[in-house]
């Protein structure tokens, strides 16, 4: 874990508020120090695009971004109202998910939300397979975000295969999906995603998101150049998950094909609203 690292997680922790309940809670403009932003304007266009996201997630934004205005003082005794908002874990990690990808504390965060995202996942009624479904069905989305980023920045259709793969290099040393699968001995018919354990299918979420923001944000055009910015980011990502001391995703155990949950789960759901 490289030192920056280090210290983010640290005052990421010190800021940290529990309630009676044990709830997690942070204020914005903490968070937003940390992070590394000055202004809040800016940091207030990240909590817009993270509260986005909690909605598209089928979340209600409202029950983890509350708006908490505070008084300041501005000399002389006279105070004025600026805008806060109590974040709850969540908020976090998806402020932390939608942060400029060009700062290094954004990753650092990024590690330390997944992480305690993770540790909380282990306390629920969830299976483990059950955990990987949701988090399977989350990168299909970020997939198709990502593939209309691609679009824009102007990749061809049938340049999408090669795009993506280049995402896959970066991220498994130079191993694209065919090889990856042959590694991990994945029957070739099979996606390669759905025979993803959590974390791997996390470490793909991570990179798939990234690379989509990245292209968005940055307004990057040039069917070479978001090719290269896919590769580049996968590389990102296992460089992180090698400064953490965490096994690099080739030297994951490849798990048995969600796609039988997933019909499983589709057959119970059918089953139950034919009982209704």
């Amino acid at each position: 874990m490289t030192q920056l690292t280090n210290v983010v997680i640290e005052r990421l922790k010190a800021i940290k508020r529990t309630t009676d309940k044990g709830i997690s809670l942070w204020w914005g403009r903490e968070i937003m120090d940390v992070l590394d932003y000055k202004e809040w304007r800016d940091f207030r266009e990240v909590i817009d695009r993270a509260k986005t996201s909690c909605e598209m997630a089928g979340n209600f934004s409202a029950d983890h971004f509350v708006p908490m205005p505070e008084m300041v003082s501005i000399g002389s005794g006279a105070q004025r109202e600026r805008e806060n908002f109590v974040l709850s874990h969540y908020a976090c990690y998806l402020i932390a998910m939608n942060g400029d990808p060009g700062k290094p504390e954004i990753a650092s965060a990024q590690s330390y939300f997944t992480e305690q995202t993770y540790r909380q996942e282990q306390q629920d009624s969830l299976s483990e397979s059950e955990r990987r479904l949701v988090i399977r069905n989350r990168v299909k989305d970020a997939n198709r975000k990502l593939s209309g980023a691609a679009k824009v920045s102007g990749v061809r259709g049938k340049m999408f295969g090669v795009f993506h793969d280049a995402g896959y290099k970066g991220l498994y040393g130079g191993l694209g999906v065919e090889a990856v699968k042959a590694l991990k001995k994945i029957d070739p018919k099979e996606n390669l995603l759905d025979c993803m354990g959590r974390a791997e299918l996390a470490a793909n979420e991570f990179r798939i998101t990234q690379t989509e923001q990245t292209l968005t944000n940055k307004g990057i055009k040039g069917e070479q150049l978001a090719i290269d910015t896919h590769m580049a980011i996968g590389k990102k990502v296992r460089t992180t998950m090698r400064d953490l001391g965490n096994p690099l995703p080739e030297d994951l155990v490849a798990e048995p094909s969600i796609k039988r949950l997933a019909t499983s789960k589709a057959r119970e759901t059918k089953r139950l609203k034919a009982d209704q």
